[in-house]
């Protein structure tokens, strides 16, 4: 057996998950938290002292009135790296990206917040925290990344990016650009880092596009 296949075996059947709209988590990845909520604080206190993850997956829809939005069924789970409290009763955390998960089933439960029973098996290739093999057209996508931000009119360290493997680059990139939901779900479940780094570019280039097309109807009026 390998150490990844023991890691996974170790993972937990039942997560804590937060739901949040236009947020995903994806291996190698970090992704700072501002928790405010007393029912999140809880999670976030509960998981800390516990197996120390927390599941994130996007609710398909705007949360009703008293009522909790369904969620997607994929999503991606990561370990609190950084735990802070500050003086206003707040906790800032940083989660590292481990793997994504299916989620066989939600559960009913007495916590405040949500928790599923999580299939890992179906994503048991995903790098284990990033540095997958993947090689990925950086210079294609690294051209497009700048021509979005050019068109936003926003700059990037890009000697940081630079140094940044494939897998981790790309995953960060999805995560952090802002695309809709839908998109950054579709980022989500795509099945290898070279597809997502596709799709990605594609996603990037129509941003552009659109944005230009944009600038160029108020310009005209």
């Amino acid at each position: 057996m390998t150490e990844k296949s023991k890691t996974l075996d170790a993972l937990p059947s039942v997560i804590p998950v937060f739901p949040l709209p236009g947020v995903i988590l994806l291996p190698g990845a970090s992704l700072p938290l501002n928790i405010f909520e007393p029912r999140y604080l809880k999670m976030v206190r509960d998981a800390a002292t516990g197996h120390n993850l927390i599941g994130m997956l996007q609710p398909r829809e705007k949360e009703g009135h008293g009522k909790a939005p369904p969620l997607f069924s994929i999503g991606g789970v990561g370990s609190i790296s950084e735990f802070h409290e500050t003086e206003d009763g707040c906790i800032v955390i940083r989660l590292k990206g481990l793997s994504r998960f299916r989620v066989d089933e939600e559960l009913s439960v007495t916590t405040p917040y949500r928790q599923v029973r999580a299939d890992w098996k179906t994503f048991k290739e995903d790098p284990w925290g990033g540095n997958s093999k993947t090689r990925v057209e950086r210079d294609t996508l690294m051209a497009s990344l700048k021509a979005y931000l050019d068109i936003k009119g926003l700059d990037a360290d890009f000697s940081a990016i630079a140094e940044a493997p494939d897998d981790v680059l790309v995953n960060t990139l999805s995560m952090i650009v802002p695309f809709s939901p839908a998109e950054k779900q579709a980022l989500l479940e795509a099945s290898e880092v070279w597809d997502r780094s596709e799709l990605l570019k594609q996603l990037l280039t129509m941003a552009a596009s659109n944005l230009a097309a944009n600038d160029s109807d108020s310009s005209a009026h």
